[in-house]
C-alpha cells in the first residue's frame, strides 16, 4: 500500500534566502548601488547604478532589476504593504526618470532609491507603525503632485484660451 502525504506548503513571507537577505548583505548591496565611490574634495557620493546607467538601453534595466533585489527581501522579512509600495515608488522613480539620458544618471545618483529603500525597510522592523505613518503620508502627497501635474496644465490651457479669445474679440470689434 502507498502511503499519501501531503507537500508541506510554506508560507512565501518566510526567512528563505538564508544569510543572502541578512541586513549586513542587503546594506553592502544599498551601499554598493547608490554611494560606494567619493568625488574626491566633494562629499559627492554614487554607486554603480549611477554608473551603469550610461550604457545605452541595457544599463537602466540592470540597476532596475538589481534594486529589486532590497525590495524582494522586505516583502519576505514582513514589511508592511503600504510600506512596500513606498518602496516600488521610490523604485519607479528612478527606474523611470533614470531613462532621461545623462540627466536621469545625475537624478540616480541624488535619488539613492536603494538606500532609501534599505532604510525604510530597516525602519519598518524596527518601528512599524511609525513607517506605516510616514508611508501614507508620502502617499496623500505623492496623489497632490500627481493631481497638481494633471489640473496645472488644464488652468494654463483654459487662462490662455480665455486671454486669446479676449484678445481676439477685441480685434474683431476694432
Amino acid at each position: 500500500m502507498q502511503a499519501t502525504s501531503k507537500p508541506e506548503t510554506l508560507s512565501p513571507r518566510t526567512r528563505r534566502g538564508g544569510k543572502v537577505f541578512d541586513d549586513e548583505n542587503l546594506d553592502l548591496l544599498s551601499h554598493l548601488l547608490d554611494d560606494w565611490f567619493r568625488i574626491p574634495g566633494t562629499s559627492i557620493r554614487f554607486g554603480l547604478d549611477g554608473i551603469v546607467g550610461f550604457i545605452p538601453g541595457a544599463g537602466d534595466a540592470i540597476g532596475g532589476i538589481a534594486s529589486c533585489i532590497i525590495i524582494i527581501a522586505a516583502w519576505m522579512r514582513g514589511v508592511s504593504y503600504i510600506t512596500l509600495a513606498r518602496m516600488l515608488s521610490n523604485w519607479g522613480i528612478e527606474v523611470l526618470l533614470g531613462t532621461v539620458p545623462v540627466l536621469g544618471n545625475l537624478f540616480d545618483i541624488g535619488w539613492k532609491a536603494n538606500r532609501r529603500n534599505y532604510a525604510l525597510m530597516t525602519g519598518s522592523l524596527a518601528d512599524p507603525q511609525g513607517v506605516k505613518r510616514r508611508s501614507w503620508l508620502f502617499f496623500a502627497g505623492l496623489c497632490v503632485v500627481l493631481a497638481a501635474m494633471l489640473v496645472l496644465p488644464m488652468l494654463l490651457f483654459l487662462w490662455l484660451s480665455v486671454h486669446l479669445l479676449h484678445g481676439a474679440a477685441a480685434l474683431a470689434n476694432r
